[in-house]
């Protein structure tokens, strides 16, 4: 079987880093008009629009920046590349969206599922094309590789913080319970569709 020309693979990584970027920035659409917070570096963005008035795609962009070193060291320079790429579209479409669609009115809990359903997907066409949203994921696997703390404990605890802070922030327990459920809904479509193996061709 021959192999793909360099071309081809480059068409297939841009098609995948602009697809799953385009799904993870209408996931962050629903939950920025909802008013969630989740966790991750999203949250963090989400946190300082909803608080600070920051604009949602420049948030993005420097929340991100001080991880790219840590992904270059972590994860080699490609993924770091793809990864950069990824997270300045994601900026863009952040700061373009809200030019293209107009919500008049968004329930809360539709918008946590289908937000964290939509950015949950995003991340995993990422991942199958090398890259990711950055952020939270490659520092706690950079402090379990420096002294062996538990990634998943730390990003679960990281994430509760920020989620915790969301809520805090809006001082209303029913939009803290929704950004718990946008949280959940990122994490099970990574639980159940992240298995290197399970799916094959037929």
């Amino acid at each position: 079987m021959p192999r793909p020309s360099l071309a081809s693979l480059l068409q297939d990584d841009l098609q995948g880093l602009f697809t799953g970027t385009l799904f993870a920035a209408f996931g962050v659409f629903l939950m920025q008009n909802a008013g969630l917070v989740p966790g991750g570096t999203v949250g963090i963005a989400l946190l300082a629009h909803h608080a600070g008035g920051v604009d949602l795609g420049l948030a993005l962009f420097l929340v991100n920046l001080p991880f790219h070193g840590l992904a270059w060291l972590r994860m080699g320079r490609a993924f770091a590349l793809r990864t950069a790429l990824a997270v300045t579209l994601l900026s863009l479409l952040a700061a373009w969206l809200p030019r293209l669609v107009t919500l008049q009115r968004v329930d809360g809990a539709f918008a946590a599922v289908l937000g964290g359903l939509l950015c949950g997907a995003g991340m995993l066409i990422l991942f199958r094309h090398g890259a990711s949203l950055g952020g939270l994921n490659v520092l706690v696997l950079r402090l379990q590789d420096r002294f062996g703390w538990p990634a998943g404990k730390v990003q679960m605890a990281v994430d509760a913080a920020i989620v915790l802070a969301g809520g805090w922030w809006a001082g209303d327990a029913g939009r803290l319970a929704l950004s718990v459920l946008a949280v959940v809904a990122v994490n099970l479509a990574l639980v159940y569709n992240h298995r290197p193996g399970r799916y094959r061709p037929a």
